[in-house]
């Protein structure tokens, strides 16, 4: 969380400036896919049973506008901002969340959909609540293919199931371990004998 300074206009809790008192929550907010011609719901968490008013906006994709939406409070008074029709921008609140209710989603809502909780007593909140992407399919998750690694070749060819014999698997081992230490000897030998010489 980002705390900064005091103000009491609701457009800084927009775009809060140093010297004012908000949080800025610092979550990634759900990314919503709705049909077109369809209804939308967006919630916005309070996480208090204190919750006073909730001021909805949004920043539009289109033109990155940033656009007040609507003000509510517990008793759903409402006040909407100009230009918004409200049939279309509805808020219903319960325990501990806000919700807007978009209805008849068109390509024109798309955007960030954030929310300002203000918390009785306390400072007021700022909450990414969603990412509506009105007539677009949510993109599928591929799982990541998994290579098995190829089983590992036993050097030692005895069987599992019968004893080895004396003469099996310690010979594979044994052999080339008496080929190197007698060639090492005579690599030695032959060392010895020509320092000896001069």
């Amino acid at each position: 969380m980002i705390f900064v300074g005091e103000t009491d206009t609701v457009a800084s809790s927009c775009f809060p400036l140093p010297g004012s008192s908000r949080i800025l929550q610092q979550e990634s907010p759900p990314i919503l896919y709705p049909e077109l011609l369809k209804a939308e719901t967006v919630s916005c968490p309070c996480h208090s049973e204190n919750c006073d008013f909730v001021y909805w906006f949004r920043t539009l994709f289109n033109d990155d506008s940033v656009q007040f939406l609507v003000s509510c409070n517990l008793a759903d008074r409402c006040t909407h901002g100009s230009d918004i029709v409200q049939s279309r921008f509805k808020v219903s609140s319960s325990k501990g969340s806000f919700s807007l209710r978009i209805a008849d989603v068109t390509k024109q809502d798309a955007g960030i959909y954030s929310c300002v909780v203000k918390v009785r007593g306390q400072e007021e909140v700022w909450r990414p609540a969603a990412v509506v992407r009105p007539g677009e399919k949510a993109p599928t998750t591929v799982k990541p293919t998994t290579k098995r690694k190829p089983p590992v070749v036993p050097v030692c060819r005895c069987s599992k199931t019968k004893k080895p014999q004396a003469n099996s698997c310690g010979s594979m081992v044994l052999w080339p371990l008496v080929g190197l230490i007698a060639v090492l000897a005579v690599v030695l030998i032959g060392t010895l004998y020509y320092f000896s010489r001069k």
